[in-house]
């Protein structure tokens, strides 16, 4: 197993791979000390027994090369739980793999569970086992050993036979299309543009006040904007419990934010500490009507949680009977919306999802669709209607 280290064997071997129908890509990379991913190995294989073991990290590689393959639209991408893999493409390369199929949605459209795990799929579907000895070492030290370009090469050499019973499966089912949705979110550029005016978000469900919230964004603002600068985890710079802090609290003197138990002694005589409080000020001059105060949470009380309930056993139901994981589907946030509105916007009243299930959700909440339990299953009848 010999690593590609230049720009002219990457080259070559892209040329190879732009021949194949598809090919199935991995990445390894670290993220523990920086806010970008730093990319250490990519990983490809094809149908016709080809494989490559890409060195981002040798001196002076280009990785042009495989940037061109991942956007040339005559070879589909084939990854496995792609989020992370498209985030890198994306920073490093400036676009996102097209066309592209994602191997754990698919398994997921084809029943095996909500978030079914890489190793699990090679062994039901490829009837093979992967060595997880390298699974969690350190991908950025060279030389990189044996088993660790054993481990990274079969997780793309079995993705071949996975890609290919999911893609039958697909077809024989006929749900190829179920596909799309998900896929679109994967291949969108906004998924992996992290912008510092919506760090605040993430923190958000604990606060209601506009005045609290205004204090969160621009300090989660600052945070992320610090982070990317100095390629760290926002973690590094502040950490949530601390962001939190300052939002409720809203210190306008070094000796206030130097009282708030999160923050390290010391830490509000910095210029980091300063850089707070500036935040703080802006906050808080903001126009109080202009803060966008999230919804609180649908209440699960006066007859709605009890709705909502019932329709989880109707969506656990449904998707039993159907071979589908619940999570494709549906979320709870979809369901509590449902039960408080039959006309909500939600995509389980939409396409498929509303033929799969949604029809099935406004019959019962109407009265004309029953559940029961038989034979230690819940079966789902329709109700026969009065003339």
């Amino acid at each position: 197993m010999k690593l590609i280290t230049s720009t002219e064997e990457l080259a070559s071997a892209c040329a190879r791979f732009a021949t194949q129908p598809f090919v199935t890509v991995d990445t390894e990379f670290m993220r523990e000390t920086t806010y970008y991913p730093k990319l250490c190995l990519i990983q490809i294989a094809a149908p016709d027994g080809s494989t490559a073991l890409v060195d981002p990290l040798a001196p002076d590689i280009d990785l042009a090369p495989f940037f061109a393959l991942m956007g040339d639209e005559r070879v589909l991408k084939v990854f496995h739980s792609a989020r992370q893999d498209l985030e890198i493409i994306w920073l490093l390369g400036g676009l996102l793999p097209q066309p592209f199929f994602d191997t754990q949605v698919a398994a997921m459209v084809c029943g095996y569970g909500d978030s079914v795990s890489y190793e699990q799929l090679v062994n039901d579907v490829a009837k093979a086992k992967i060595d997880k000895s390298s699974r969690f070492t350190d991908w950025s030290r060279r030389p990189l050993s044996d088993a660790q370009l054993s481990y990274a090469l079969s997780d793309v050499t079995h993705l071949i036979k996975v890609y290919e019973a999911l893609g039958r499966e697909l077809v024989a089912t006929d749900r190829g299309a179920w596909l799309d949705e998900e896929m679109a979110v994967l291949t969108s550029p906004d998924t992996y543009r992290a912008d510092p005016d919506q760090a605040w978000r993430r923190l958000s469900s604990r606060m209601r006040k506009a005045r609290e919230i205004a204090v969160l964004m621009e300090v989660a603002a600052w945070r992320e904007r610090e982070a990317q600068t100095r390629n760290v985890p926002r973690g590094r710079i502040l950490k949530d419990e601390a962001v939190i802090d300052i939002a409720t609290s809203a210190p306008r003197s070094v000796e206030a934010l130097g009282r708030l138990r999160t923050i390290p002694a010391g830490f509000e005589r910095s210029r980091t500490g300063a850089d707070i409080l500036a935040a703080v000020e802006r906050g808080l001059s903001r126009e109080p009507s202009t803060v966008p105060v999230p919804e609180r949470g649908r209440a699960r009380s006066g007859g709605n949680g009890a709705l909502v309930e019932l329709l989880k056993v109707l969506l656990k139901a449904v998707c039993e009977e159907e071979r589908v994981a619940p999570k494709i589907i549906a979320t709870v946030d979809d369901l509590e919306a449902l039960a408080e509105d039959d006309a909500a916007d939600v995509p389980v009243l939409h396409g498929w999802r509303r033929g799969l299930f949604g029809e099935k959700a406004l019959a019962l909440k109407s009265g004309r669709l029953a559940l029961s339990a038989e034979g230690g299953r819940v079966v789902v009848r329709e109700l026969p209607q009065e003339a």
